[in-house]
């Protein structure tokens, strides 16, 4: 998740329109922008003091059928931004300051902020004064989850309290949890603390670096931050995970080595992010073998017993916070998607 820093923008408190003219342009930046980075890295391939200067990136890079799939899904959730609107069924949590809501899968945090003023605003739920008020509101994400991650999504209705709650996250003070369902290697433990660098490769793309490298500069003058997650196994292949496993404590210095044997088995796992870096749980997942169900950007698979997934399986599944106003313990819950009520215990 990535958080806002404050001064935040004012925001467009009306989604895009999508048409066909707009969806050619759409696809054109996009092309256009790969293949500026496509040129980029043959360029930089042939510079063997460009590869010396920076650290080495421990995870793979981006597979090739990531390239269209996510040209595919992200064309389809630019499309549904015309469409979307929210509902008071979508509304987790709510009081003169804040409103958590439980963001869909395939939908962009931007298309729900812009969403957020008809549903303040609608009289019909609501009395004529606070719709009135909400007119008022100086809307913006306080978190905020991947095109496909679901669940939890948090906004303040003022700068003020938008300032505290980027402190709070800033300082690690929020404690968030996440369900995944992942497909890869049986875990061999059943708690494990993963600890790595997190930064930008040469090409752009997010990835594991060794713990050893925070604090060193990445091309484009950004440097690797630490990344900090724990994993709790759910559940393997539908059962539950055994409870004599131990619990281990992962520092990354080099690349994986874990093998897969020839069978992958379905692992849900709950997550709780340490620190808040930029496609987290998906990169830790990626390290330790599971990678998230759908998540072709981090070896994910595409299709597994005959369904094909159009987005990655990952549910941000709970927020916890002292409010910023009253400072009384806040707890919010996002209901658990289909793909995880299956298999939850």
């Amino acid at each position: 998740m990535m958080l806002f820093r404050f001064p935040l923008p004012s925001i467009n408190l009306r989604p895009p329109s999508i048409s066909l003219n707009s969806t050619a342009v759409f696809r054109s930046l996009f092309m256009a922008n790969q293949h500026r980075c496509d040129s980029q890295k043959t360029h930089l391939d042939k510079d063997p003091k460009y590869l010396e200067n920076y650290p080495v990136p421990l995870s793979p890079p981006l597979p090739a059928i990531s390239k269209d799939l996510e040209l595919r899904r992200a064309m389809s959730a630019s499309s549904k931004s015309s469409l979307f609107s929210l509902s008071r069924s979508d509304v987790l949590f709510e009081d003169e300051w804040l409103i958590a809501l439980n963001k869909p899968q395939g939908v962009y945090c931007e298309t729900i902020l812009a969403s957020v003023p008809s549903l303040l605003n609608d009289s019909s739920n609501e009395p004529e004064e606070l719709g009135t008020q909400s007119k008022k509101h100086e809307l913006h994400l306080a978190n905020r989850l991947d095109r496909d991650t679901s669940g939890v999504i948090l906004i303040t209705k003022s700068h003020k309290v938008a300032a505290k709650l980027v402190k709070a996250f800033t300082d690690h003070k929020v404690r968030k949890t996440y369900i995944a369902f992942c497909v890869g290697q049986a875990p061999n433990w059943k708690k494990i603390t993963i600890k790595s660098g997190h930064g930008r490769s040469k090409f752009g793309a997010w990835r594991v670096y060794a713990a050893r490298d925070v604090g060193r500069l990445l091309p484009g003058g950004s440097s690797i931050k630490d990344m900090e997650t724990l994993f709790e196994v759910l559940s393997v292949n539908g059962k539950e995970a055994c409870k004599d496993l131990s619990e281990l404590d992962l520092v990354v210095e080099e690349k994986s080595l874990i093998e897969f044997d020839g069978n992958k088995f379905e692992v849900l796992v709950r997550a709780y992010p340490r620190s808040g870096r930029t496609h987290q749980i998906r990169l830790h997942c990626q390290y330790l073998g599971i990678s998230i169900r759908g998540d072709v950007k981090y070896e994910g698979v595409y299709e597994w017993n005959g369904s094909v997934y159009d987005g990655h399986q990952l549910h941000a599944e709970s927020l916890s916070f002292e409010h910023p106003v009253t400072g009384s313990p806040i707890v919010v819950r996002a209901p658990l998607p289909l793909w995880a009520n299956k298999v939850i215990l």
